[in-house]
């Protein structure tokens, strides 16, 4: 039931016709603590309609940092869940750099916990978001900025490749 749920789920997203919708729902849901890249379906809107290159960096950003506020209020709550892990170093790094840590939320695999212990740690709120953004963004225009000097060529190798 749940295989079939999550196939109806990515086929729905991968409609052509909801490309920034479903480039929000990527980028929130990768966000978060599941394991979900949202660069590749950011690349292909952009491939497939270079018009949107600016709307789409920017619903990305936004459905990224979205999804950071949640890790952020996940670890807002969960204070009891970890309170022996405060002497931990991430902690401490945390503690003495603050809400400018959030710059690196878009690091793949540590940066959605990052978010996580930023809220268990109650570093200011409206900071961290910005940093948050400000990170993602610059991830999002680094990848998609290097994935369009790929040839269109090397592109369909890989795909018939996969196919």
């Amino acid at each position: 039931m749940i295989e079939s749920a999550i196939a109806w789920l990515l086929q729905l997203i991968a409609a052509p016709e909801v490309g920034l919708t479903s480039v929000f729902l990527i980028s929130f849901i990768s966000a978060t603590l599941l394991p979900l890249g949202s660069e590749p379906a950011v690349f292909a809107v952009i491939k497939a309609n270079p018009a949107l290159f600016w709307a789409t960096i920017g619903v990305a950003t936004l459905g990224n940092t979205l999804g950071g506020v949640v890790d952020y209020w996940m670890g807002y709550r969960a204070k009891q869940a970890f309170a022996k892990e405060r002497d931990t170093r991430w902690f401490r790094w945390l503690a003495r750099y603050g809400a400018k840590t959030m710059l690196l939320a878009w690091l793949p695999i540590v940066g959605d916990p990052l978010c996580t212990l930023a809220g268990w740690l109650k570093l200011p709120f409206w900071p961290s978001v910005a940093y948050m953004a400000i990170g993602k963004c610059a991830r999002y225009l680094t990848m998609t900025g290097l994935l369009l000097y790929v040839p269109d060529g090397v592109w369909h190798r890989i795909g018939q490749m996969l196919a």
